[in-house]
Order: C-alpha cells, then structure tokens, then sequence
C-alpha cells in the first residue's frame, strides 16, 4: 500500500526534529486537559476507520463508556483515509480519531496531524513487540498512536503440490533458491513464487529481514537508504533467480495472478500474516491446501522477518477532547473484549502480544492449526523499521524504476540506486535535511 505525499513543503520543513524529539509542533503536545470526559463531564467524538465490523466494536464502547460517546465513520482504505485526513488538516475539520498505517505516522507527524498521547499510552507499552512499538513513536519520547494490527511476513505454500512433488519448505534463503531450480525441474510449467514487481510493500518487508533501514532520524536530519547493501543483497538474490527462469517475473494483484495462484502455476508466496484472507479472495479453489511457515532465514542461525503491513489507532491534533479520544484508542487495542471483537468481527491480527495467543487458525485454513504459535513467533522476531515522510514517493519509484529493469533486463541491484536518488531529491526539495548517496 502506498503513502499520500506530505501537503506542503512548509509544513514538510518540520524535519526530522519534530519526528525524533517530539518538539517543534503542537502535535508533540502531551494530550490531556480541557476534556470534559476527564473532568466527569461529558464527551462527543468522531472516529474514521476503514476496519471491516468497527462499528461493533464501536458500539460495545458507546455501551460500556456513556460519557464518551464516539460516531463512527467507514473509510474507503488506507491510502484513502490519508489523504482526506491531510485534507481536513487544512481545514482544522480533522475527527478525533483516525486509523493510520505504520508508514503513514512520519508523514501525518510532520504535517502536525497527530497528537502526542504519551501521557494515557505509555502505560500499555509493554503490551507490544518493541519493534511494532517504535512504529508509533518513531524512536522519540512522542507516542502518536496505539498499535492495532501488525502483519510480519510468512510463507504459505501449497501443501498438496509440495507433497506431490517431493518438495520440503525451505529454512533458508539458500534452501529457497534450491527449490525454486528443483520446481522448474519437476513441474516445468509452474513456478516456486513470482517476484514483487510492483509491491514495493512485499520487498520492502523481504528487505527489512535482511537489515535493509531505508529511512533513519537523527535530530534535525534523515538518513535515506534505499540502495543500502542489505537491500541489495535481496535484489541480487531475486536477480539471479529470474534471470534463472525460475521466479515468474509477471505482477500479482492481476487476475493472472489470482489464476496462476489458484491452479497452482504458484507454489508460494510469501506475505503478512493476513495472507490466508486474500488467498481466499484469489484462490478460492485452494481452501485448506496451504501450509503455513516462517520466513526463509538469511542465516540458519537467524530468527527475524518483516512486516508488510499493519496499522494505528492515533488522536488528531484538532480534537478538542484529547484525554477521552486517548482514553478510547487505548481501549480498543488493550481492552481484552475489545480485541476479541477485533478479531472475530473485524479479522485483523492483534498488536497487543497477549492477544496474539488467542487468534484461530483462519477460516480458508481450519487445518492450520499451528498458525496462532507461528504467527506469534513471527511477530515477535519482527525487524526495527523506520518509516520516512516520502514513502508515497519510494513506492512510484520502485513501481516505476523495478519495470523497467524487468523489461529491459537490467540488474536489479542497480535499479535501488535510482530510487535513492528519487527519494533524496524529493526530500531535499520539500525542505528535509537528509544524507544519504
């Protein structure tokens, strides 16, 4: 999924600083005061989601809190929410609450949207995976949200094809490469996966697992590294396995795609942990033939993934009842009720580690019956990510950048040092301080 550019250069040139140290903006405002919830009075909010059944989840808030009453608003998407959100900004007519992706928050922070609720979170800290942490306080002492869902990456694979083929899972990439030559072999038409050409999200998380840190703050400046050796490494991997004939090169999210993964022309894939939900949407013909793994491992001594996906509940800087809007995000992804509703009604899988124990395994998958031990593990061997302010514009690019390498058969590797320059001149024009070649 990609990320709606900043509004404005001027409001783009909060840098770095306001992102890291909390300072500079009346986003880093602890919330709090002047709520009438908090001073035994009453409270009216607004609330935007895109979460399918939040207003259940929702409604059980209205009955339990009466004198916080929240009107929820359904939301096309992510992307969507985003961009009507920083609208509104300019308009001060923001809700009181939003959903928002982890990739979103550097963008929402330096336009001043988010507000600091450091003060009600910082109490349900331990609930999260650090890394999932750092995802709502972009490494300050600022917390501009509470987490919702988190989606570490997987690899679901076709059981029966595997079985028929004599094919193990792999543990490692090495083991990967193996078995993408070995299904060329056995099944000449078919494919082990087909590369992300156009998910950056998918790569992005790939390349995290490698040590890939695309974005990184330091006071007043950002790092961009893009072309990093980690991220690399990845390309090349892919590269050679292309250039092999053995990764299909043709996009996903095609309805080739959905075919190739319905009739088993794929093998695999590897995706967030709500991979079984669009499997069922795509490959409905494929119900409980697909295994569920970790991610293949750089080092067989290695436990670590990425996420690719995932997402927020946070405060907006226009609310005028911050201290009862905290209250209810922190409520909705800690309260144990709360999360059963969000699981069972909305289908997301939990931020919060205690309720992660609990997830079933999915409906296309009923025989997965190690998924909730999998996933929890994945979870919390997720990667350290920071996201930066123009992820809208590293997702065009390696759109862009990735195709044409694919049609013209260029190395991939390379392809990384063209984004990076797209990026860093893009921050650069918009008034960041950055480093990074």
């Amino acid at each position: 999924m990609k990320l709606i550019r900043a509004v404005s250069a001027a409001v783009a040139g909060l840098t770095a600083a306001a992102l890291v140290t909390g300072c500079s903006s009346a986003s880093s405002k602890p919330a709090g005061g002047g709520s009438p919830a908090a001073a035994g009075g009453k409270a009216d909010l607004t609330f935007w989601s895109w979460v399918p059944n939040m207003d259940k989840v929702v409604d059980a808030w209205n009955a339990s809190h009466p004198d916080i009453h929240v009107t929820f608003s359904k939301q096309a998407g992510g992307d969507s929410e985003a961009q009507k959100v920083l609208t509104a900004a300019k308009a001060n007519a923001m809700p009181d609450v939003i959903q928002a992706e982890y990739q979103e928050i550097p963008t929402m922070v330096s336009n001043n949207v988010l507000a600091d609720i450091s003060g009600q979170a910082n109490a349900v800290q331990g609930k999260f995976a650090p890394a999932i942490w750092n995802q709502v306080t972009l490494g300050s002492g600022a917390v501009y949200g509470v987490p919702q869902d988190t989606a570490p990456m997987l690899l679901f694979y076709r059981k029966s094809l595997f079985a028929k083929y004599g094919l193990s899972v792999p543990k490692t990439w090495d083991d990967y490469a193996k078995l993408a030559a070995e299904v060329k072999q056995k099944a000449p038409n078919s494919y082990l996966a087909n590369f992300p050409s156009v998910d950056p999200g998918e790569f992005g998380g790939l390349a995290q697992q490698a040590g890939a840190k695309w974005w990184s703050a330091s006071g007043t400046s950002w790092g961009v590294g893009i072309n990093d050796a980690a991220t690399k490494k990845v390309a090349a991997f892919w590269d050679g396995l292309l250039k092999a004939g053995q990764i299909d090169p043709e996009n996903a999210w095609t309805p080739a795609w959905n075919k190739a993964m319905d009739d088993g022309t794929i093998l695999s894939w590897t995706a967030g942990v709500w991979g079984p939900g669009t499997l069922e949407g795509v490959a409905a013909d494929t119900k409980d033939d697909w295994g569920v793994a970790p991610l293949p491992q750089w080092d067989a001594a290695s436990n670590v993934t990425g996420d690719w996906g995932g997402s927020s509940m946070a405060v907006t800087t226009d609310s005028k009842h911050k201290d009862a809007a905290a209250q209810f995000v922190v409520w909705m992804n800690t309260d144990p009720a709360a999360l059963n509703l969000l699981v069972s009604q909305g289908g997301i899988y939990p931020a919060d580690t205690d309720a992660q124990a609990g997830v079933a395994a999915p409906t296309f998958l009923p025989s997965a019956t190690d998924f909730a031990s999998v996933a929890k593990a994945a979870a919390a061997s997720a990667a350290t990510a920071t996201w930066g302010p123009d992820v809208s514009t590293a997702y065009s690019a390696y759109n862009d950048v990735i195709g044409k390498a694919l049609t013209n058969k260029t190395a991939l590797p390379d392809a990384f040092d063209a984004i990076q320059q797209t990026v860093l001149a893009d921050m650069k024009k918009n008034g960041f301080t950055v480093s990074g070649s």
